[in-house]
């Protein structure tokens, strides 16, 4: 991370606790599957990754500086080019209206950041990389940090040692990160939320 857009130097943070959204429990409010089973959004992935990191770098009212500074975004289109980093993409109209990126390393995720310039935007590309994830064999999802926007989803905080822990088990594994979401992956998220709400 960098303090901000245009401080060069990065820092690695490695918080005392952690947070992760664990893909079995993950919970998808009713109001957000109406969304999704409506279409509201057409679902791209890797489709424009450098787009999504300039959208979640964005100033906001609730956030007018970012950590995203012109370092973070060469590395990271260097990891996607090598096909490391992902982004998932909320598209309306034919235009990019929210996403996320993040890294896939063996059976780990981690989720940089995200944007909204729609409601739900972003919210649903969350859901569709749960999918992905989940269809692909992925068994941690490391969100950095617990959010109240993260907590309607089942996001958990954990302490460093348990992160550690969680992660070099996910990174002795090999999972598959899916650009086209398998037939039936994104019903299996929103069935097992149902059943778990």
């Amino acid at each position: 991370m960098a303090e901000s857009r245009d401080d060069p130097r990065l820092y690695w943070i490695d918080p005392e606790m952690r947070g992760l959204l664990p893909l079995e429990k993950f919970h998808v409010p009713k109001s957000l599957r109406r969304t999704i089973k409506r279409e509201v959004f057409e679902v791209h992935c890797d489709k424009a990754f450098a787009e999504v990191m300039h959208g979640c770098a964005e100033p906001t009212p609730e956030r007018p500086n970012t950590w995203i500074n012109r370092e973070i975004v060469a590395l990271y289109e260097n990891l996607f080019a090598m096909g490391h980093a992902h982004s998932v993409e909320a598209w309306k109209g034919g235009k990019l209206v929210g996403g996320l990126y993040g890294v896939a390393l063996g059976a780990a995720f981690f989720g940089e950041s995200m944007f909204s310039r729609e409601t739900d935007a972003s919210k649903v590309a969350l859901v569709h990389l749960v999918a992905r994830l989940k269809a692909g064999g992925y068994r941690l999802l490391d969100t950095q940090f617990v959010t109240t926007h993260l907590r309607r989803f089942g996001v958990v905080e954990v302490s460093r040692g348990e992160y550690h822990r969680r992660l070099g088990d996910a990174l002795k594994i090999q999972a598959t990160f899916y650009g086209d979401l398998p037939d039936g992956a994104l019903d299996a998220v929103l069935q097992s939320s149902t059943q778990t709400s």
